[in-house]
């Protein structure tokens, strides 16, 4: 279609087709539920149902004001903080390095997505590989975000606190201390050189923590409801004999849980609250869920093969898995008073 102005003929401006969006499901639905919702009252009035829907409700909207809180945090990084200046306050020796870094993820938290770019840009800016590594399983495990955040889900038990931050620094720290004696650089892909685009105008920044924050809450919650589903179907479905078994053999316990972390790759900062709601089984199993998740899982695992190549993921995740479960078994035994 065009219009005629005068002797000259401009077209009409191309007519917006209407798109279905997640937004119009979402309102479709809730138009559903609320005609239907005597006919769903009486289909899902069971108990189980009940609980189910209870446990998930808890675990979510006890997770996300923490889960907000770290995307926050994540996007300022992202968008204000220089991985350079980073890299020039670490010393000149990687076995000196390597604690620095552990200790820099407490100052600086972030989520494990978001923790392999800045990974990927200290070494890209010149920091050593096992430097960068220790940084990246710190920096999602032992920030104050996720220790309060566990001190809220076990607020009976404060030696839980304690003993997340002990396995998951060690486990840090000796990731980057095995990466600097038996490490290679051609395990790493040569993507991984690549110059990565610094924002330089104050325009830029907040858009990069604007779209920062929101990637990762999207993305984090969306994970989030996944554990909170799964925390609810094993309080639900799994039949409690299968509880108390696990309860009862503590090392089938704790290798259940460790596979768990893996598999459901859920956001450090509400992994505490999944893992608090599995209540029948002892806190040694559920603390290596703590520890294992934020190291490695299904997720991590695509990323860091992604951004550093598969030659390092297949190398670094198993190990990483492994050493995560000892230090976590190690730091129970100590700040927990045992097998508990």
């Amino acid at each position: 279609m065009s219009t005629v102005v005068g002797d000259v003929e401009t077209p009409s401006p191309p007519r917006r087709r209407f798109k279905i969006t997640s937004l119009e499901v979402l309102c479709g639905l809730l138009v559903l539920a609320l005609l239907g919702q005597n006919w769903l009252t009486g289909i899902l009035d069971v108990p189980a149902i009940r609980t189910g829907a209870t446990v998930f409700v808890a675990v979510c909207t006890q997770a996300l004001p923490f889960l907000v809180l770290g995307v926050l945090i994540s996007g300022a990084i992202a968008a204000f903080l220089s991985a350079d200046a980073l890299r020039r306050v670490l010393p000149k020796r990687q076995a000196v390095a390597v604690p620095v870094a552990g200790v820099a993820g407490v100052a600086l938290p972030t989520c494990e997505c978001a923790a392999v770019p800045v990974a990927r840009r200290l070494i890209v800016q010149g920091a050593p590989s096992s430097v960068a590594l220790a940084f990246l399983l710190a920096a999602p495990a032992v920030n104050p975000v996720v220790l309060v955040a566990t001190a809220v889900a076990f607020p009976g038990e404060p030696g839980m606190v304690a003993a997340r931050f002990a396995g998951s620094m060690a486990t840090a720290l000796a990731m980057g201390w095995l990466w600097a004696r038996f490490g290679k650089a051609e395990w790493f892909a040569e993507r991984v050189m690549r110059k990565l685009p610094e924002q330089t105008d104050g325009r830029s920044r907040w858009l990069v923590f604007a779209e920062t924050a929101r990637h990762d809450l999207v993305d984090a919650g969306g994970f989030l409801v996944i554990g909170g589903l799964t925390a609810a179907a094993l309080n639900v479905v799994v039949p409690r004999s299968w509880i108390n078994t696990l309860g009862d053999q503590i090392v089938l316990g704790i290798i259940v849980m460790a596979v768990l972390a893996v598999v459901l790759a859920l956001c450090s900062e509400a992994d505490a609250f999944v893992a608090a709601s599995l209540s029948a089984l002892p806190l040694l199993p559920r603390l290596v869920f703590l520890v294992v998740g934020p190291a490695i899982d299904v997720k991590l695992f695509s990323l860091q093969a992604g951004t550093f190549g598969r030659s390092f993921a297949i190398r670094f995740a198993p190990l990483t898995f492994v050493v995560a479960v000892l230090c976590a078994v190690a730091a129970g035994l100590i700040f927990l008073g045992g097998v508990r």
